[in-house]
């Protein structure tokens, strides 16, 4: 569908919100195929939010650069009023295989409905706020950013994510799942391999050992737990007993007593393997726990009925996915939107190579700009609703 085709759908402020996206659209083609073409690691993101940052101030929105003391971070803010809309834009990629993710598609459908939002700030009664969140894919930008205060004031928060063909357009009933990611590392006694190997302690069977543990433990856990770990280091030659070994390790669920609880049982297989081999062990947290995501209900209804005018399957899905986002500790304490974007054609799952390449296509930008006026149209329902608007107000955090 070409940009000209959105105005015609709907008449009144509707339209004039599509036409603003159309307006920008071309420039924010530009820099979601520019986040794209240049990938950035987490808190590495310099060149992506200074691209948003400026886009944004070129608009008229007050840019604070910095935001939270997170140097990629930032927040630009348009308007005055009583009620004030959050549009987070993420933009970090993954190591190696870059946007697949389609971070690009999340900014670029956050900063276009924010600038064709904001000649309307004053007749909704809005405030904008975009919030520049790096690491979302490891760091939990947004958690610190919470923590700092950069949501305080906020009544609703809203994203997109983009995901292979075949999920709903409805977010109704979905969530994410909550992570919390850790660093174990055993320490032992080096030795050499041949001369003297019983007198050294092999930290490297410590690892070993904590991955056969937690690999039995996978049988008696529910279906949607999810354990993933990988030796970070595990020596560093063939002729000597590692006396230093470090495993990368996460645990997910969908509630958080439950993640707790798997937490618990995966740490005994760490402080297993350590008894038995005689290693020493630490278990630190790498980032902040990822809460479980609550969607807003008016919200999920405003973002269904506008991505149904585009024609696309509102169907209710399965319900509760896998995956995590930093996104969810936003829900925790502020109404929040995160639907999933479905990119027509995209068979290849998120996090592979394959779908980092169909969030460049052009399918991918028609749905990011798609979304961009359901962004829209979605804050302007919400405020626009006396009701709405008054809870929204009372929950700002």
């Amino acid at each position: 569908m070409e940009p000209t085709d959105i105005t015609a759908r709907n008449g009144g402020l509707r339209a004039q919100l599509a036409a603003g996206v159309e307006r920008w659209h071309d420039a924010v083609l530009a820099l979601a195929r520019g986040i794209h073409a240049h990938p950035e690691l987490s808190f590495a993101e310099e060149r992506s939010a200074e691209a948003i940052a400026a886009l944004l101030e070129e608009a008229g929105f007050a840019v604070e650069r910095g935001a939270g003391g997170l140097p990629t971070a930032f927040t630009a803010t348009y308007g005055s009023g009583e009620l004030t809309v959050g549009l987070c834009a993420e933009y970090d990629a993954l190591p190696r295989i870059g946007h697949a993710c389609g971070h690009n598609l999340i900014a670029g459908a956050s900063v276009a409905a924010a600038l064709a939002l904001a000649p309307h700030a004053d007749e909704l009664g809005i405030t904008l706020r975009v919030i520049g969140t790096p690491a979302e894919e490891h760091g939990g930008g947004k958690a610190l950013l919470l923590q700092a205060g950069e949501f305080d004031g906020v009544g609703l928060a809203m994203m997109v994510h983009p995901v292979q063909e075949g999920a709903s357009y409805n977010p109704a009933g979905t969530s994410a799942q909550a992570v919390g990611r850790y660093r174990a590392v055993f320490t032992g006694k080096a030795a050499h391999a041949a001369a003297a190997p019983h007198q050294g302690i092999n930290a490297a069977d410590a690892a070993t050992l904590s991955q056969v543990a937690v690999g039995l433990l996978r049988q008696q856990i529910p279906g949607d737990h999810r354990v993933a770990s990988y030796v970070a280091e595990g020596g560093h030659a063939t002729n000597i007993i590692p006396d230093r070994a470090v495993v990368e390790f996460e645990c997910r669920a969908f509630t958080l007593p439950e993640y707790e609880a798997l937490l618990d049982r995966v740490r005994r297989c760490f402080e297993g393997a350590a008894l038995a081999t005689g290693t020493m062990l630490l278990i630190e947290p790498t980032e902040p726990v990822y809460e479980p995501l609550l969607q807003d209900v008016d919200l999920s209804a405003h973002w269904t009925a506008a991505m149904e005018e585009f024609g696309r399957d509102v169907t209710p899905g399965p319900g509760l996915t896998g995956g995590s986002t930093d996104m969810g500790n936003v829900s925790r304490v502020i109404p929040s939107l995160h639907p999933w974007l479905p990119i027509p054609g995209a068979d290849a799952p998120i996090h592979s190579l394959g779908f980092a390449a169909l969030a460049d296509t052009p399918a991918a930008y028609e749905v990011m700009f798609e979304a961009a006026v359901a962004l829209a149209w979605t804050a302007a329902a919400a405020a626009a609703d006396p009701q709405q608007r008054a809870r929204f107000i009372r929950s700002a955090y």
